[in-house]
């Protein structure tokens, strides 16, 4: 039934031609394309993108896209944005050995079991189904405990949705949820309300010993980590940017970001 859906949404639409792809990276062969952006043109077929073989980004967002057998011999592609489609079925990509991280918000998934494909992936570390800031999801995100599903099934992801499961980092996402749940325990019920009570207590003034929690300091120090590294990713992303968009300038000039 999901095949038939997808092919009955490819019947209208724009399709990928050569002619589309050296008019938007100024690029003669198909083979020497490594980036590309096709976000928002309203493609519905993927058409010669098989033939683009040493593609290693790749943002489809924004399309009317429900098949992808054209990519299923993209080995080299590593960054795949599939946002706001109409995938159903994401079977293809399991060709996409050197995946690392897949984008599929907004689309038409409804089960985990349409992404068991993507066990095969050992180098996929990133996987978006649900994007809150776009307002976009899959049918499947409906479940409240797909995430750890998720991750039992794909053990090598590190993130889902953005958020961190595992590697650098996933241990102060952990440690900060298990200090908010602590907190909520300790939450008393709610007492009727008291009397007016003066502005300032007898005892505001007075200094009060600091009181000391492992928790605190052990999510304070990973914090303090964290953010370090972070700005030095941050740092590093800057410099790969800049680098990429020198060497691209002279052939094209746009927005290859997410």
């Amino acid at each position: 039934e999901e095949e038939e859906e997808g092919e009955e949404d490819e019947g209208s639409g724009v399709r990928v031609t050569p002619a589309l792809l050296k008019a938007t990276t100024g690029e003669f062969s198909l083979e020497s394309i490594l980036l590309l952006q096709l976000r928002g043109r309203g493609i519905a077929h993927l058409g010669c993108l098989a033939d683009c073989s040493n593609l290693e980004w790749l943002d489809l967002s924004g399309n009317a896209i429900a098949g992808l057998a054209p990519l299923a011999t993209l080995r080299a592609l590593a960054v795949l944005n599939l946002a706001g489609n109409r995938v159903a079925s994401v079977e293809p990509l399991r060709g996409c050995r050197s995946l690392r991280q897949l984008n599929l918000a907004g689309n038409r998934l409804r089960s985990l079991r349409q992404l068991r494909c993507l066990q095969g992936l050992r180098h996929l570390e990133s996987l978006r189904l649900r994007d809150p800031r776009a307002d976009l999801e899959n049918p499947l995100c409906a479940a409240p405990a797909y995430r750890a599903s998720l991750a039992a099934m794909l053990p090598g992801l590190k993130a889902i949705d953005g958020q961190r499961v595992a590697g650098r980092g996933s241990e102060l996402f952990r440690l900060c949820r298990e200090l908010d749940a602590a907190l909520d325990a300790r939450a008393e019920p709610a007492e009727p309300a008291e009397p007016p009570q003066p502005w300032v207590q007898a005892e505001f003034w007075e200094a009060r010993p600091a009181r000391r929690s492992a928790v605190l300091e052990e999510a304070t120090r990973q914090l303090g980590q964290a953010l370090r590294e972070c700005r030095e990713l941050g740092r590093r992303a800057d410099d790969s940017i800049a680098q990429a968009r020198r060497a691209l300038g002279r052939r094209h000039h746009g927005d290859f970001g997410f």
